[in-house]
């Protein structure tokens, strides 16, 4: 275990000493799937995203503050998550590779945040503050119908969770999180995501081993 903590202190030191060699492909390539960019638009996302490497269990972002960043998970994953009256945590969004996350209604309307970001992983982000956004909104407005298509799709699935949440059977849910996160199933412990679909680990299991004999 001391072998295992310290290879991955001195993974992290590295990641960490080699920020500025960080590669802004995966995103290009992001944005590129959705409306191709030109040269000079690339290097507007050159000049506005910067690389931040997250420790697991590292908050992102906590509640009672404003979120201020846009995340664009490059390696790693994240999680949004709610601590309710009752202290239990209740997982709203999981973000691995190629997935966005942030709470949105802070980021926008400049209200403290009830929600936390934290790393589940060692987790190296690209972020774009909310100043630098608006700014690429003026001096490239293509970038202004692509990111109202990511808050369109990011609204759409939170009204899908939400639905889910409240009327679907754990099954169901179950499922559905195979489907949103198929790369996440065997590499997030299971109270991570008994937490995300609100049913008990041991429910889990039920549900696993039930879906595994059918196969």
């Amino acid at each position: 275990m001391v072998i295992l903590v310290k290879a991955s202190v001195a993974y992290f030191n590295c990641m960490k000493q080699n920020l500025t060699d960080v590669s802004l492909d995966p995103l290009l390539r992001y944005f590129n799937g959705l409306m191709p960019l030109d040269e000079t638009e690339k290097g507007l996302v050159e000049s506005t995203f910067h690389p931040r490497l997250y420790r697991r269990r590292q908050y992102v972002h906590q509640d009672g503050n404003i979120c201020t960043h846009l995340n664009f998970v490059v390696r790693g994953c994240l999680r949004m998550y709610k601590v309710d009256d009752r202290g239990t945590t209740r997982i709203v969004q999981f973000a691995p590779e190629n997935r966005w996350i942030n709470d949105l209604g802070s980021f926008h309307s400049k209200k403290a945040s009830t929600l936390n970001i934290d790393a589940l992983e060692d987790t190296l982000v690209l972020q774009i503050s909310y100043e630098d956004l608006i700014s690429l909104y003026t001096r490239a407005p293509k970038f202004d119908r692509i990111f109202r298509v990511l808050i369109e799709d990011s609204f759409v699935n939170l009204q899908q969770r939400f639905l889910e949440t409240i009327s679907s059977i754990a099954e169901d849910r179950y499922l559905s999180f195979l489907e949103v996160y198929p790369e996440l199933s065997n590499r997030l412990p299971q109270t991570q995501i008994a937490s995300y679909l609100g049913i008990t680990p041991e429910f889990l299991s039920r549900l696993r081993n039930k879906r595994g004999a059918k196969s």
